[in-house]
């Protein structure tokens, strides 16, 4: 850790201090314009309610300098996310030094030419994300899964031995706050003797932790677990829509297709890797009996540090609730803390076969879940698929996701001593499927 870190440090920006998510000791990065202006994009940090514009700060008081400066003034962070740990913690230090209290950025005149309310931004992906992959890191939500399905066997042979993932559909990746179109797609009712081509009646959210890549390695060249860390650039949240009626019909014998491709939300900050280091912990340690991880997924740095806690929680807003009043429910709470496998070790595994990642491909630990009810990550597993309604305030009732409910997942870091940041909001809010 180092200065940036210091619980002490204030900013001018009085918004910052007591935020719930961008104080600055956090400074995510993301890509914003002001609405209406009609001007190109630009990457801007979070801090309090405000947006400060690299571009403008770059023009006016010449920082930040250099490669990373010049980087600062495209229309995506792949460029930065491509320049390496020493960039980024340089940018990360010119920044948090111009925004804490009594720099030259506060001065009348220049504070207000640097920042940019929230509320009069409009934030979007924050990188061209060429490719997308997502893992089954959560033990717990495999186990439920595997589960309904395998009572006496709910793990595959194959689950604590090696990283399951998918690649998933970049194109189809959304910021925050885009609605969703209900897919469709091909369903068979287990009684029924063909499949129909309808509407899915089972659409879930999944909450997960999205990582960009920051530099990428050359194809045929695996990177090795003890310098993964060097290109993990920073966190998203992730809700990785799921049309389970289409995916149980799918997903046999090849695995996720059309059920998972039609949408996925991500939010639009990037908290570096660099802001989430005093949240550091051991890596999930493994029930006796569990094998060890093989040589290549295994050092004594990640298993002592590679963890990371992070709070991760849902909540539920339907049509009618929004219509009365009534504030989104929560429904789940897990943490990061409980995921089989290191960001760090998905990386690693990812490229052992000599697979080739670029500056912004995101990857994302699948659906993050508990040991407890109240910590599953998805309504498959809080309805137990289907079989379990959840009562809603009003008297409604989910098993699975109805046309205008509006899914929001949060996440924060928050440990004594340490002031807590955030990753912001993941919005999405489900549109009827398209007519006949």
């Amino acid at each position: 850790m180092n200065q940036t870190h210091d619980p002490a440090l204030v900013s001018w920006v009085e918004s910052a201090q007591g935020h719930p998510d961008f104080p600055i000791q956090n400074l995510p990065l993301g890509i914003f314009r002001r609405r209406n202006s009609g001007d190109p994009p630009g990457i801007g940090v979070a801090i309090g309610d405000q947006i400060l514009s690299l571009a403008a700060t770059r023009a006016i008081l010449g920082i930040p300098r250099g490669p990373v400066g010049q980087a600062c003034e495209e229309q995506s962070l792949n460029h930065v996310m491509a320049l390496g740990r020493s960039h980024w913690s340089a940018l990360r230090a010119d920044v948090s030094a111009l925004l804490a209290s009594g720099s030259r950025a506060s001065r009348p005149g220049t504070a207000d030419r640097i920042l940019v309310p929230m509320q009069e931004a409009e934030l979007f992906v924050p990188a061209r994300i060429r490719d997308y992959t997502d893992f089954y890191a959560s033990v717990h939500h495999a186990t439920n899964v595997g589960s309904m399905f395998r009572p006496d066997n709910p793990l595959l042979p194959n689950y604590k031995w090696i990283p399951i993932g998918y690649h998933g559909r970049a194109s189809s990746l959304v910021v925050s706050g885009t609605t969703v179109r209900r897919p469709k797609g091909q369903l068979k009712a287990p009684e029924a003797d063909q499949p129909v081509y309808a509407a899915s009646g089972a659409l879930d959210y999944e909450a997960e932790l999205g990582c960009f890549v920051g530099p990428g390695n050359h194809l045929g060249e695996p990177v090795p677990l003890q310098s993964a860390e060097e290109h993990l650039f920073g966190v998203c949240l992730v809700n990785d829509w799921s049309a389970r009626d289409i995916q149980t019909w799918e997903y046999q014998p090849l695995g996720p297709f059309l059920a998972k491709n039609f949408a996925t939300t991500i939010s639009p900050w990037v908290v570096t890797l660099e802001a989430l280091e005093p949240f550091r912990v051991p890596a999930f340690k493994r029930a006796e009996g569990d094998p060890e991880p093989l040589p290549y997924l295994q050092t004594s740095d990640n298993q002592t540090r590679g963890g990371l806690d992070l709070q991760l929680e849902v909540y539920l807003s339907t049509a009618r609730m929004r219509a009365h009043g009534i504030d989104p429910l929560r429904l789940s709470r897990a943490t990061t803390v409980h995921l089989y496998w290191t960001l760090a070790q998905m990386l690693t595994h990812h490229t052992s076969n000599g697979c080739n990642l670029q500056p912004g491909d995101l990857f994302a630990t699948g659906t993050v879940s508990g040991p407890t009810k109240d910590s599953r990550g998805c309504l498959l597993e809080l309805t137990w698929r289907g079989r379990e309604p959840l009562t809603l305030p009003g008297g409604e009732t989910r098993s699975f996701l109805e046309d205008g409910d509006e899914v929001i997942l949060r996440a924060s870091c928050e440990q004594p001593g340490k002031v807590r940041i955030g990753l912001g909001e993941c919005r999405g809010t489900v549109m009827p499927a398209v007519a006949s």
